[in-house]
């Protein structure tokens, strides 16, 4: 794996007028959700010094990214508020005619740098991975890979007051029952005892329920099977129940640190634990009600949220209430291997708020070594294209 080149110190002189945050130990603390859009909370231009400077590398894979993203940001709404669909129209046909070689240029002429509430930044990561399985069930411990089932759908359950179902929100995710009414979907414990059986396509089936709990979160994934096959899934729905993230949980339980009989706060210190600890492992894994479906891929991927390819060292996972769809943002974190020049191309379940991000690695150990402990506290700046921040200084 190529890793991420540094921006030169003086490429990122935009961002040093912010103050960089060091994580402090124990808990990790989420960021602010009250405004409901990147608009609400607020945002400022800032001087663009330095965009220029952008390594080139780092731009020229930012400028391949950006062009595929550009069919969602000109034809989409943007839930943060912060451009229009035409807004993308210039930056969008320059990308298609500029020399890759001449990408930090393309940077520093078509965006202006945007600070976001106090752009007080939060990054995880996360990667393709690879996991054991088969086309049909081997063992009893083996876990079915569910597409979407045939009753999963947004519809209003019963006693939703009128107040909520004429507002902008959506409705749930849930199941359509024979009698035509909705209720809550199926969960991640009443899943595992066997509650889609006949109303969801299964795709396959996972060999180790970690492994694959672990590739649920991630949103996609290669599953090898025993003859050298390889079957490609990627999202295609979620049973509209909340994500909770199981390290925040053992984190709580004094499970996570650096103390004695204590387990590291990585997805790698996670995993040893489950695996220690089976029993106890499965009850907290199911406390996560979220259950991922999948469909199975075929061409270049994994598929990120807006229906195009993520790339490694590139993509990055946002809130899109706080960061369009198809923006550059620039990262400057205490995890320095993640700093520089990404493309907003996915999001998550996990991934909610202001200057919230998970950068993707790719497939492979490197890839999952460097996402499964990424944790990095600094300073984010949205790159807007310049119509759009010149709305935000009127």
């Amino acid at each position: 794996m190529m890793m991420r080149r540094l921006l030169p110190i003086f490429a990122l002189g935009l961002l040093a007028a912010c103050s960089r945050i060091i994580p402090e130990a124990g808990p990790q603390p989420g960021l602010p959700v009250a405004p409901a859009s990147a608009l609400q909370l607020g945002a400022v231009s800032l001087p663009a010094i330095g965009l220029g400077t952008i390594n080139p590398d780092d731009a020229s894979a930012a400028l391949s990214a950006f062009r595929t993203s550009c069919r969602v940001a000109t034809s989409r709404e943007d839930l943060s508020g912060l451009t229009n669909p035409s807004d993308w129209s210039v930056p969008c046909d320059a990308a298609a005619a500029w020399s890759d070689a001449r990408a930090p240029e393309f940077f520093a002429s078509q965006f202006t740098p945007v600070r976001v509430g106090e752009g007080t930044a939060f990054a995880t990561g996360y990667f393709e991975p690879e996991i054991l399985g088969n086309r049909t069930r081997r063992s009893a411990t083996d876990v079915p890979i569910y597409g979407v089932p045939n009753d999963l759908e947004r519809c209003w359950r019963d006693g939703t007051p009128e107040s909520e179902r004429e507002g902008e929100g959506r409705a749930p995710l849930s199941r359509r029952l024979p009698d035509g009414s909705c209720v809550p979907h199926f969960t991640r414990a009443e899943i595992e005892a066997g509650a889609l059986d006949g109303s969801a396509p299964v795709l396959g089936y996972a060999s180790d329920p970690i492994e694959f709990f672990f590739l649920q979160i991630q949103g996609s994934g290669r599953v090898r099977t025993p003859d050298g096959e390889i079957i490609r899934i990627g999202y295609d729905g979620q049973n509209g129940h909340g994500y909770t993230g199981i390290g925040g949980v053992m984190r709580t339980r004094g499970l996570l640190g650096d103390g004695p009989g204590q387990y590291a706060g990585s997805m790698q210190g996670i995993m040893q634990y489950l695996r220690e600890n089976p029993g106890d492992g499965a009850d907290l894994m199911r406390l996560n009600e979220s259950w991922v479906f999948f469909r199975e891929l075929t061409g270049e991927g994994p598929i990120g949220s807006i229906g195009v390819p993520v790339r490694r060292e590139s993509s990055v996972a946002v809130d899109p209430k706080f960061v369009p769809y198809g923006a550059p943002v620039l990262l400057d974190l205490d995890r320095t291997v993640a700093n520089g020049l990404w493309v907003a191309q996915d999001t998550g379940g996990a991934i909610r708020g202001p200057n919230r991000f998970d950068t993707f690695w790719g497939a492979g150990d490197q890839a999952r070594e460097i996402a499964g402990g990424m944790s990095g506290r600094g300073q984010a700046v949205i790159l807007l294209p310049n119509a759009a921040a010149a709305r935000l200084q009127r």
